[in-house]
């Protein structure tokens, strides 16, 4: 007779994806120092609205450009490993920005340091990606993505009163100090508790079973993926694919205002005290967060409900997306506690459109996880160099972040563009695409 405790599925998944969602709020909080930093630091290092965006858009060009590579790398030698490198490296850079002041050239410190940290921090989404492909199966994969996609306003939520708190009482560089330190610490975390499935000594075949029944990808680390150009190509060539880089690209762009320009804008557009953005600035991150988890809950509802694939995952990013361009809202009114509501709904929004790495994973050919989510990630992190640089340079033009604002907004309505009449319907690249069902006006219906 079969002991049930045996046959019992173990629910280690949720183990890992509390410690993917663990490392991607420091992931951002590392992102995000040098935001809540910057209205001190500007002053005392003498940088102008120029200067300031070459020195937000120094992480975008290295983090951008390495995703390709990274994603590499992780088919070659698995999220943990990499994942874990990589968190020490930037949490390690991140306190090292905290001496930037004692160079000849405080812009070429930050700058290398920003770059370098970029570097580092590049394997990230795509391993969580490829992490929430194993552990996870499809069922669950819209809920699991949006817990570790949330992790990126909680960082913002949690910690920015954290970081404007030792701003304001220690100095800029107590900043930099304590979110490198603490990242440090979570990566010796990380290697303890974080295996690929297979190898996980806490799992049981019941569990991997389950994964596998809703086609998650449970054994893809079992040996190392080689590169192929042809896949790439494939991968690129693909209209849907190159739909679902635009809208992230989009989606992004609104990410980066936040995470760059926002508490600038709410000092000096709106005249706040950094004490008060401390507060202000974190509650539409806590509104981000419930929009992604709303997001995914939203997506897995629609997929248990019988609709297909395409329709449960494209709703709420096209939802999402169309409410996030009401952030414009924010130029026709003066009052505080209204900017901050409208900037809710906004974050709110793209929160709840923040699907895109599900879809990824939905996607993606099955040897090529990693190589996949890095080229997705390439094309949605072009955002973190144009959105900062352009947005300083409509400050320096107009004096004001009115055309930044409806430059966000004119982001989200392009993002629901792309995925209303570019992406079409969703498959995995390396099976067949399912056959369009023609309605009674003699067109495909979406499926």
């Amino acid at each position: 007779m079969n002991n049930p405790l045996k046959s019992a599925k173990t629910n280690v998944r949720y183990l890992i994806l509390a410690m993917i969602f663990l490392v991607t709020i420091f992931n951002y909080v590392d992102r995000a120092t040098l935001s809540i930093a910057a209205p001190i630091l500007r002053k005392d290092l003498g940088f102008d609205a120029v200067s300031m965006g070459v020195a937000f858009s120094a992480f975008g060009w290295a983090y951008t450009a390495m995703q390709i590579p990274g994603g590499i790398i992780l088919d070659r030698f698995g999220s943990r490993i990499v994942l874990g490198i990589s968190l020490v490296a930037w949490s390690v850079l991140t306190f090292l920005q905290g001496f930037v002041d004692m160079f000849s050239s405080a812009l070429l410190a930050l700058f290398i340091l920003r770059f370098l940290m970029g570097v580092a921090e590049s394997p990230a989404f795509p391993a969580n990606n490829r992490l929430t492909v194993m552990w996870f199966p499809r069922q669950e994969r819209g809920m699991a993505t949006a817990i570790f996609q949330s992790a990126q306003y909680a960082a913002l939520a949690l910690f920015t009163p954290i970081m404007v708190w030792l701003l304001s009482t220690w100095g800029w560089q107590h900043v930099f100090f304590f979110t490198g330190g603490a990242g440090i610490v979570i990566g010796l975390l990380w290697f303890w508790i974080v295996q690929e499935p297979s190898r996980h000594k806490r799992v049981n075949q019941a569990e991997l079973d389950y994964i596998a029944a809703g086609d998650g990808l449970a054994t893809i680390g079992d040996a190392p993926t080689p590169f192929s150009w042809g896949q790439l190509k494939t991968i690129g060539a693909n209209r849907m694919m190159l739909g679902i880089y635009l809208g992230q690209f989009c989606l992004t762009s609104i990410t980066w205002f936040f995470l760059t320009w926002f508490p600038t804008y709410l000092i000096e557009a709106k005249g706040m005290t950094i004490l008060k953005v401390g507060i202000a600035a974190a509650i539409p991150a806590v509104a981000g967060c419930l929009g992604g988890i709303t997001g995914g809950v939203w997506s897995d509802w629609l997929l248990r409900r019988g609709h297909s694939l395409t329709v449960a995952r494209k709703t709420p990013i096209i939802c999402g997306l169309l409410l996030s361009s009401s952030i414009v809202s924010a130029n026709y009114v003066q009052s505080v506690p209204i900017i901050i509501a409208v900037m809710s709904l906004a974050f709110f929004a793209k929160g709840v459109g923040n699907l895109g790495w599900c879809i990824v994973g939905d996607v993606s050919p099955r040897g090529a996880i990693g190589i996949s989510g890095g080229m997705f990630n390439l094309c949605g992190n072009l955002a973190s160099i144009v959105t900062p640089i352009a947005i300083g340079l409509m400050i320096n033009t107009f004096g004001s972040f009115d055309w930044a604002l409806i430059y966000v907004a004119a982001m989200g309505l392009l993002g629901a563009f792309a995925y209303l009449c570019i992406v079409g319907r969703l498959y995995r690249l390396d099976a067949e695409p399912a056959p369009a069902v023609i309605g009674s006006n003699g067109k495909p219906l979406l499926r």
